[in-house]
């Protein structure tokens, strides 16, 4: 007798370790960290920067260009297809000690990114969550023996990045930051869109 366990439908999610060399990595978190003035509405020690557009910026125009063909080859796991992506907007985040991030996802795009500019505390480390509700009854079985795995865990964190690594995501998936107990981080956070979608001759054109 032969079984095959086949993971269905799975989600993708890339991580990159050392997408950026260290003096950008020093360059960008030098230059927007001072500028994350806006305080999150449920957390005050997170702040965040206004919403930043890399055109016009040599900086961030030097950093869409080295994120450009990671969101290629991502989302060519989400579409089939190479196609032309564009970072439509960028903000950095600065968490202090005891701030944290609530359950969120992005709208309005179909990749996000966050980009590791500083140390993250383990206590830090971004959250992903199962997408919560739905109509149906939920009985789970989660106790002491359980053993977890990608078909039945709620919640996945992955390795404690380093300054320079980035993780690219589909931009519904829910995720959080949990309450930093070490000392402030610092992300740059984005979301991107491709050029294009084509169903069977129906093309929507998402960015000139």
């Amino acid at each position: 007798m032969l079984t095959e366990l086949i993971p269905l439908f799975p989600t993708p999610f890339l991580r990159v370790s050392k997408a950026i060399a260290l003096d950008q990595v020093g360059a960008l978190r030098s230059r927007f960290a001072p500028e994350a003035a806006q305080v999150n509405p449920r957390s005050g020690e997170l702040t965040h920067t206004t919403i930043l557009q890399p055109r016009g910026d040599p900086l961030l125009e030097t950093l869409a260009g080295a994120i450009h063909p990671l969101l290629v080859e991502f989302g060519v796991h989400l579409f089939g297809e190479a196609l032309t992506w564009h970072v439509k907007e960028l903000w950095v985040n600065v968490l202090r000690h005891g701030g944290r991030q609530s359950v969120h996802n992005h709208a309005n795009c179909f990749i996000s990114g966050v980009l590791y500019l500083s140390e993250c505390h383990p206590s830090a480390n971004t959250l992903f969550i199962r997408s919560l509700g739905g109509r149906d009854f939920v009985f789970s079985n989660m106790h002491a023996q359980t053993q977890l795995g990608p078909f039945n865990a709620e919640k996945w964190m992955g390795p404690l990045p380093s300054p320079g690594d980035l993780v690219l995501f589909p931009s519904s998936l829910l995720h959080e930051v949990p309450t930093n107990q070490g000392d402030t981080r610092v992300t740059l956070a984005f979301n991107a869109i491709p050029h294009r979608l084509d169903s069977w001759g129906y093309s929507i054109q998402l960015s000139g």
